[in-house]
């Protein structure tokens, strides 16, 4: 597919919009899925695409959290292993699907995670000790199940599953945004590699778009990750909540239509 100067110079800003938004908030796609769409590439190709594409972005502004990652072993294996396995069968659902079907489901799914992350902190007493090193079994089995879920998600259509994981862990009883962040690239970064791989084997890319958008990603991603660090937890909160907040009122307005 033929890509225009403008049209690079469009998605390569969309894109380094969507990698800052995934980066600090989650909801990345939600911007450069929609700029996909815009210039012409189909729904299936332009998801694979920008799952592609923010998945780099998204990896890149791990670097910039590297020292905020303090989860156990005991907690994070069996929080990559349902990744992997959500990734797979979320990417194979796209592949089988069509994606405007999952799009009815999105405005609720966005709803629960925006008010779970809004309000996890004061449930993580009634739902489990927390996701620390000394989380009991009930909690790495609970968070674990949540994990899959949205990781299922992520592989069929990916926007907004950084807002859900930051969701879960609130719930679980995390309380540093930063230290939330930095799990969260991590868990994102497993999910949309897996899906990734399986769109590239299945053709389903558009690579002149990708390889402008991968650019574009990988320096807004790391960009916003680095200065986002040394702002009040409280600012960083709230535009996660903002940005929850606008998506579901964007999705359920278009599931109307």
């Amino acid at each position: 597919m033929c890509l225009s100067l403008q049209q690079a110079i469009f998605l390569f800003f969309a894109a380094a919009v969507g990698g800052g938004i995934n980066a600090v908030a989650g909801g990345g796609s939600f911007v450069a899925f929609p700029a996909l769409l815009f210039t012409g590439v189909a729904p299936v190709p332009a998801n694979a695409t920008n799952t592609l594409a923010l998945w780099i972005g998204t990896t890149a502004s791990g670097g910039a959290y590297r020292k905020r990652l303090k989860i156990s072993r005991r907690v994070m294996v069996p929080l990559i292993v349902t990744s992997v396995v959500g990734g797979i069968a979320g990417a194979l659902l796209l592949i089988k699907t069509p994606a405007q079907t999952f799009l009815h489901v999105l405005p609720w799914l966005m709803l629960a995670a925006t008010l779970l992350f809004a309000f996890g902190k004061h449930l993580t007493g009634k739902i489990s000790a927390g996701i620390g090193h000394d989380a009991s079994d009930k909690a790495v089995v609970g968070a674990s199940i949540f994990e899959l879920v949205v990781s299922v998600y992520g592989g069929y259509f990916g926007g907004g599953i950084g807002i859900m994981n930051l969701a879960m862990f609130a719930a679980m009883g995390m309380t540093d945004i930063h230290e939330m962040n930095a799990l969260k690239v991590l868990l994102g970064a497993v999910i949309n590699g897996v899906a990734a791989v399986m769109f590239i084997a299945l053709g389903a890319i558009v690579w002149p778009q990708a390889m402008v958008m991968t650019v574009g990603a990988t320096l807004g991603g790391y960009a916003s990750a680095h200065y986002a660090q040394r702002l009040p937890q409280a600012w960083i909160r709230g535009l996660v909540i903002a940005v929850g907040t606008s998506m579901t009122i964007y999705f359920f307005v278009r599931s109307w239509r």
